[in-house]
């Protein structure tokens, strides 16, 4: 049986190598974004009645809603949710307006947040359903010059985690994508936003913006490769809670776990010291939590 998917940030890079998988799998797809016709120039229409373009705003909750309702009324039901629209934030902590950094916000994780919201309760009735949030390398290990970016996808990271405990009594899986340098235009003018303000001490925002435009096309991951890679997770069994997709992304979050890991082992005594001297009740299992 063909499922259905419904993708965010659909009109270029990672969303639409997964669009077009999906499609060449078979599957029928809502793709969504905020310009319908890059969409539609993007993608074709070539896949006929197996394809809708439906506009998402996802930082809009409402528009979130609605796109659902319409992916719904088309095709009865959505079996893959790929939460894929993002941007760059880069630039110096510093070198940030708070407006920049709200809006970061906005769109990489409270976007997320809204499309997951409106896509659950679906996915609940139907009591099936694959969940890919489409998180970073970069939502694993922090890198200089990125930080308000990293937050947002180590916020999604959290949030993926709990969820995934939360629905999987409802025949949900949660898997968080952690990509590291595809080709694609989040590079881009129109895609990245940098750091303004010039700040004693760092480099100048002129020269962050130059180091960064370097990478534009010379990365290493196909989106298309990631799209294919996402439809065979999506009918795995049982997908992994945590996807790292590319060489890079493999050998740099292994490396940085095994780092955490070393750190941990060398502190294990002052840190398991913090425990109070407390009589515990004799039915009190201590939970594994913050």
């Amino acid at each position: 049986m063909s499922k259905v998917w419904f993708v965010t940030g659909a009109s270029s890079g990672i969303g639409a190598g997964v669009v077009r998988a999906a499609l060449d799998a078979g599957d029928r797809v809502i793709a969504t974004a905020r310009n319908v016709e890059k969409l539609r120039s993007a993608i074709g229409e070539q896949a006929g009645d197996r394809l809708a373009f439906v506009p998402l705003d996802v930082t809009k909750e409402e528009q979130a809603r609605q796109a659902v309702a319409a992916a719904v009324e088309k095709f009865g039901r959505i079996d893959v949710l790929v939460n894929n629209a993002g941007y760059s934030l880069i630039g110096n902590l510093e070198s940030l307006t708070p407006a920049q950094i709200e809006q970061q916000f906005a769109t990489n994780f409270y976007g997320v947040l809204h499309v997951l919201r409106a896509v659950l309760p679906v996915m609940r009735r139907q009591r099936s359903g694959r969940v890919f949030n489409v998180s970073s390398m970069a939502g694993v290990i922090g890198y200089a010059t990125v930080g308000a970016y990293a937050a947002t996808k180590f916020a999604v990271e959290g949030l993926s985690l709990s969820v995934a405990q939360e629905v999987e009594r409802f025949g949900i899986t949660v898997t968080v994508v952690e990509p590291g340098f595809f080709r694609t235009d989040l590079l881009a003018p129109q895609s990245v936003v940098f750091g303004e303000l010039a700040v004693e001490g760092y480099d100048a925002p002129a020269a962050v913006k130059e180091q960064w435009q370097g990478y534009h096309h010379n990365q290493s991951g196909d989106p298309a490769k990631l799209g294919k890679a996402l439809v065979r997770l999506a009918g795995m069994e049982t997908p992994p809670k945590q996807f790292f997709a590319g060489s890079d992304a493999v050998s740099g979050i292994t490396a940085d776990l095994e780092a955490r890991l070393a750190e941990a082992r060398a502190h294990k005594d002052l840190s398991v010291s913090t425990d109070g001297d407390f009589e515990r009740p004799a039915n009190d299992e201590q939970r594994e939590s913050p």
